[in-house]
């Protein structure tokens, strides 16, 4: 899959867990569990624009696209 999914590394840059992400989101564990591994096939903005608030970044650290 040529888009990676690096929302455990700014996870782990911003020394914040899973669990308390999900609370900070209002995205249960199994769905942000789903985005996290890569296993998402879509993304709503809403979704993406919490998580960017949440961890301070930009959508481009996140998501990132590698060509095959």
């Amino acid at each position: 899959m040529p888009i990676i999914v690096n929302l455990d590394v700014m996870m782990a840059r911003r020394k914040m867990s899973l669990n308390e992400l999900s609370e900070k989101v209002n995205i249960t564990l199994a769905n942000l569990s789903i985005l996290k591994t890569g296993k998402a096939k879509a993304v709503r903005f809403s979704t993406l624009e919490a998580i960017c608030e949440a961890l301070d970044c930009q959508p481009g650290d996140i998501l990132e696209y590698v060509e095959d």
